[in-house]
């Protein structure tokens, strides 16, 4: 299929907002760099979907709920739209991050134990004693079970900081999860078309690669994973498996996590990766020879 105009949807309304900003200007760019007639849509509802049929394509940079929690695809599928990424299927699976553990566990895919509360609000001290995975020799984290770019997302090393997490977590009355911590080395595998690229090691600046760390902090470093043969091996093999029982497709980003014990866990799937000049897609992009331009059009075709 020959496409000519492409929309880039970006902004919207969550707690993502700013990166989705950054990320869509930058494919916009890359957009016109390929010399496709491209536009950008601060797009803040379904109200207007329809309009989109005026264009080739939609290039979904929407970060969060509006973007990856399968809603946005649904419409666009129901119009006949053609879209970067997963379907919804896909991307209700990897949203939800209680329902995606529960897939990998359902196909022995290894993933840090957890355990879920529809809500914050009345958990104690003992709610936390009575973790079946907690392990005074590690700590353990706070999720919402449907958010992105760890908003909302902390470590917990004893009982104060279980108070305090509870206490700075912006919205109590939802779904959250608390997970088990391996924290020996954290590595993200991006994939688009079925093609792995070389997988990065994160060295966060802080104790784990949180919002601040992403987005904020000129100390994180993003470099080409020191694997050996048969680690090379393990780490594409479970987030390739990670991928395909998600249902996802097109492209995505699969954050891991790698024990003392070098065994792999994955930790989850990015439906719509960040796309600012310092994210992990454009940066594993590199590694491969390819410029930004290249990943975008990749992106492209892997979704045609």
């Amino acid at each position: 299929m020959k496409i000519s105009s492409v929309v880039v949807l970006y902004g919207g309304t969550s707690s993502e907002r700013e990166i989705s900003l950054q990320s869509g200007q930058n494919i916009y760019e890359a957009l016109q760099n390929l010399g496709y007639k491209a536009e950008l849509l601060d797009f803040k509802d379904l109200e207007h979907i329809d309009k989109l049929r005026d264009y080739d394509f939609v290039f979904i940079a929407l970060h969060g709920h509006e973007g990856e929690s399968g809603l946005l695809q649904e419409n666009l599928d129901r119009l006949g739209i053609k879209y970067s990424g997963s379907d919804s299927i896909g991307c209700k699976n990897t949203w939800n991050k209680r329902r995606f553990k529960d897939l990998l566990m359902s196909a022995a895919i290894s993933t840090p134990k957890y355990q879920s509360y529809k809500s914050l609000n009345g958990l104690t001290i003992e709610d936390y004693k009575s973790l079946s995975f907690l392990n005074t020799n590690n700590s353990i984290f706070l999720k919402p079970a449907a958010d992105g770019s760890s908003v909302d997302t902390f470590e917990i090393k004893n009982e104060n900081e279980f108070i305090e997490a509870i206490k700075s977590v912006h919205d109590k009355d939802r779904e959250f999860i608390f997970e088990q911590g391996i924290k020996f080395k954290e590595f993200t595998v991006t994939i688009i078309d079925k093609d792995i690229y070389p997988p990065i090691e994160i060295l966060a600046d802080g104790d784990f690669y949180n919002y601040e760390a992403k987005y904020i902090s000129e100390d994180t470093q993003l470099i080409k994973a020191e694997l050996s043969d048969e680690e090379q091996l393990k780490i594409q093999e479970i987030a390739i498996q990670a991928f395909n029982i998600s249902g996802a497709s097109g492209w995505g980003r699969v954050d891991l996590v790698q024990d003392i014990f070098k065994n792999f866990y994955i930790l989850e799937i990015n439906t719509v990766p960040g796309m600012t000049s310092h994210s992990c897609v454009p940066r594993s992009g590199s590694l491969s020879g390819l410029t930004y331009n290249d990943v975008v059009k990749n992106i492209i075709n892997a979704s045609l």
